[in-house]
């Protein structure tokens, strides 16, 4: 390997180590291709203080936009699996509406059809459309407008 392939390697790494941190994510895992047998996979993962299941997200605050969520479930209840749980394919930034100032894709109370766009995943500065999985009725959201999101983290509720 040579010291400009290591450099750029060692700045990769430090640059996702600073995704990590702004993002406020537990674990980054990437491999980049270089050539045919040539490759690097890294996987960026920090320890932190304990953090509850999954549950303890959704009772930090229901979307603002949607005053009329229902109330969150109990600790003991896993949002990610309830029926009709939408969860997240990736880890990122998530995006209740195309653009800033737009208006959201979806809304608490709306009708959706299958494959209908209901939000957006940043994720290594790709917008990544997420589709309704099945039609039906949104009945909770469970993420805010830009906030980091886990892959397997409960997004909403379509029943």
């Amino acid at each position: 390997m040579t010291k400009h392939s290591h450099d750029a390697d060692v700045a990769f790494i430090q640059a996702l180590a600073e995704l990590l941190r702004e993002n406020d994510l537990t674990e980054l895992q990437v491999k980049r291709e270089y050539a045919e047998a040539d490759s690097l996979d890294v996987r960026v993962s920090r320890a932190g203080p304990a953090v509850a299941p999954a549950a303890a997200p959704v009772a930090v605050a229901p979307v603002a936009a949607a005053p009329a969520v229902a109330a969150a479930p109990a600790p003991s209840e896993d949002p990610a699996q309830l029926p009709g749980a939408v969860t997240s394919p990736m880890v990122g930034t998530a995006y209740l509406q195309p653009e800033p100032g737009a208006k959201p894709f979806v809304s608490v109370g709306d009708q959706v059809a299958e494959g209908q766009t209901v939000l957006i995943i940043e994720a290594m500065k790709t917008m990544n459309q997420i589709p309704a999985p099945h039609a039906g009725t949104v009945k909770r959201i469970f993420v805010e407008d830009g906030a980091p999101v886990e892959f397997g983290a409960p997004l909403m509720i379509i029943e």
